[in-house]
């Protein structure tokens, strides 16, 4: 067997497919409704996206309220995108058995 290593590097980063990608997989998750830059669940913002430069900014609320505490996110990588889908899925439902 040979020494040689596989040193394939991950693929660039690209912000706005995945920023359309997050935007898909939000509209498939139910219960939200687009309006502007944010997200709204029962007349609430719950979710704030926008692009900055090569990286997304997100700000997801602890709570629907009218003024609720952030909680942000800075998505650099496909990774980082996956945690804050798996967040938001996990908030989601815990708002939803609160109803």
């Amino acid at each position: 067997m040979s020494d040689e290593t596989w040193d394939i590097p991950a693929p660039a980063f690209n912000a706005e497919a995945t920023l359309l990608t997050l935007k898909r997989f939000i509209r498939d998750q139910g219960g939200l409704a687009e309006r502007g830059d944010g997200w709204v669940l029962g007349g609430n913002v719950v979710l704030k996206l926008a692009l900055d430069g090569t990286a997304i900014k997100a700000q997801l609320a602890r709570r629907p309220a009218n003024t609720p505490e952030w909680d942000s996110f800075t998505l650099k990588s496909a990774p980082d995108a996956r945690k804050l889908q798996d967040e938001l899925k996990r908030r989601l439902l815990r708002w939803k058995d609160r109803e």
